[in-house]
Order: C-alpha cells, then structure tokens, then sequence
C-alpha cells in the first residue's frame, strides 16, 4: 500500500492529511507555522517531519517507510529556489519522510482541491491576492503584494479603510457620504481608544495586521444591521475584488475554459460576508465581456487535500479524487457578449 501526504501551511498553523491509494484519508493531525520567511527552512522542515511522523504513528505506518508523495502547500513558497531549498533541506536531513515532493504556495492547495487543471485562486482574508494557473503551468497574478503596496479587497484594508474615512471626516478633509458615529463608535471599542491619538500606536510601534484586520468582522455585523457607512466599505471592497479577476483574464487560455466555466476559488474570511458583496461585485465584473461563465466556488475541505493531490501527480500517481465533494458553489457568473480576451498557449508564447 502506498501513502500520499499533503499540507496545508500558514504562518501561524498547518495541517496534514495522508491518503491511501484509493484517495480516502486515512490520517490528519495539525501542527506549527510553516513560512520559511518567518521562521528559516530548517525550522520549517523540522515542523513538516514531526507532522508527518506523528501522522504515520497514529496510522500505523513505521517511520522509516517514506511516503509515496508529500505535497506542501505553504505560505511564503511563491519562488523557485526556495521551494528548492526546502525540498532539499527535507530529503537530506529526513531522508525517509518521501520518495517525491511537490512545493508551491498555500495558493496552489486551495485551487487544486477544486480543479485538476488549474483556474484562479482570489483571496480575500487578513489580506489578499489573485493568482491564475493554466492547464500547461502558465501563471499570471494580480495582488499580494501586503499592506503598503496592495491588499486592496481584504479584511485589512475594509479595516484601514473604516478608520480613514473617519479620520479624514474628522479633520474636515473628505466628508463621508454617510454617518460615521456607529463606524467611530465601533473602532474605539476594538481597539479599546478614547481618542484618535489613542489609535496611534495600534498604526506604528504595535502594529498588528491581524488584529487591525480583525475589525473587519465587526463592521460586518454594522453592515448587516443597515449601516450605511459600513456597506459602502464592503460594496468598495468587492469592486476591488472584482478588478483583481478582470486584471488576469487577458491570460486565461483556451483549455482552462473549454467546459465553458471558469473556476474561481474563493479563500478567506471576506468571502463569508457575500451577501454584502455580492451586488457591487456583480455590477463591476458586468463590464466585462466574456465568452465562458466565472464559476465561484468555496473549498469545503482542507486545501491539504490539493497538496496531497499535487504530491501525486508529482509521483506520477493516478490518486483518485472527486472534485465535487470539495467546494460548494457561491455564485456564477453568466457569459456575455465574446471578446477576444482569451488566448491559446501558442499565441501567447508560453
């Protein structure tokens, strides 16, 4: 019997699933942060091991048989060289973890826990990014770039946003269009301030962008409940989002789209306010032409999964798997008018 394991990593926890030859788990468990920016690739491989190995235990498989295939898909694994120095710090200093390794970005695991072929991962959490994959590896990105140069979308920039408005209505720069006392009220209480100079530190010395982002959450209940103020942050946000797909679509080829949709995974805590999104992103995505739907789907199942399956193929092993027990399906976008925004491979050059 042959065993497939695959990661889902992020800077503050990861998770592990190994798969048998028939693609049914047969063993999870969770561990540490895995971004080798934040903690060095030796910390890293150490942590993906004592995953792997305490996993293996709990299954019962003996720690000095490798598995056939480990796919990780981690945060902070965008290049090449990298992901090549994990692999290898891996293979030498735990030579029985795998036979084969698959390394990529925490976005790969979430599309292709969705997709065998690829499609474009949108997310939208702390912070975001857009990140498109063709059938012959081809890849185009809009976004990612953190909070001083993008994460336009997220729930950082709702957040940032929320208290820019205040701030500018309060120093007589900009009027908000809408009343800002409940939005003013709401972000004294998260960050427990009287005053805006109170504020200050929680900008510069204490910054935490996931706290500040964390605000988020709160300005969704505002929405919920009719404030005004706070709608508009989120009809903001969903037409950045929505920019974020039509930037890329200029390299989407002809394979992605032959069964006439398009896959967009959407990942992140955002998403889960869709109903405030939703009409704003419509109207924006709208002015695009396309001849193929835009399919959005929400992963249902750990983007481990998506790892494990790219170990596989890494391996050159058929794992079975089925697609739709994996995502449930947020919205589709009906085709439109045809424009000439999609290319084949050969015409693009890749």
């Amino acid at each position: 019997m042959k065993y497939f394991g695959g990661i889902e990593g992020g800077a503050t926890h990861s998770h592990l699933i190994i798969c048998d030859e028939s693609g049914a788990s047969v063993g999870t468990t969770s561990g540490l942060g895995t971004n080798h920016w934040g903690i060095g690739i030796p910390t890293c491989a150490r942590r993906i091991a004592d995953m792997v190995e305490r996993c293996k235990d709990e299954c019962n498989i003996p720690r000095d048989i490798p598995l056939a295939s480990l796919g990780l898909s981690l945060s902070g694994c965008e290049q090449e060289t990298t992901n090549r120095e994990l692999e290898l710090e891996l293979r030498r200093t735990f030579p029985t973890l795998a036979e084969n390794y698959a390394v990529s970005s925490d976005t790969m695991g979430s599309m292709f826990t969705a997709s065998s072929i690829g499609g474009i991962v949108l997310i939208s959490g702390t912070g975001s990014n857009c990140l498109l994959r063709n059938p012959d590896g081809s890849m185009a990105n809009c976004g990612g770039w953190g909070h001083f140069l993008g994460d336009e979308g997220s729930a950082w920039f709702i957040s940032y946003r929320a208290t820019k408005v205040v701030f500018d209505h309060m120093d007589n720069l900009v009027k908000s269009p809408f009343p800002i006392d409940r939005t003013w009220a709401l972000i004294r209480e998260h960050f427990s301030i009287e005053t805006r100079y109170d504020l200050l530190p929680y900008c510069y010395a204490k910054f935490d962008k996931p706290f500040f982002a964390n605000l988020c959450e709160k300005l969704a209940r505002n929405a919920e409940a009719g404030d005004k103020l706070a709608l508009s942050l989120f009809h903001e946000a969903a037409i950045h989002l929505a920019r974020m797909i039509k930037a890329v679509l200029p390299k989407v080829h002809e394979e992605l789209v032959k069964s006439g949709n398009l896959n967009i995974v959407c990942v992140g805590s955002v998403w889960s306010s869709w109903n405030l999104l939703q009409e704003a992103f419509i109207n924006e995505i709208s002015k695009t032409s396309m001849d193929y739907n835009l399919k959005l789907v929400r992963i249902t199942k750990s983007s481990a999964y998506g790892a494990c399956y790219l170990g596989a193929d890494s391996a050159k092993f058929e794992l079975p798997r089925n697609y739709a027990d994996n995502f449930a399906v947020l919205h589709v976008h009906p085709t439109s008018t045809p424009i000439k925004n999609v290319v084949t491979a050969r015409a693009s050059g890749y």
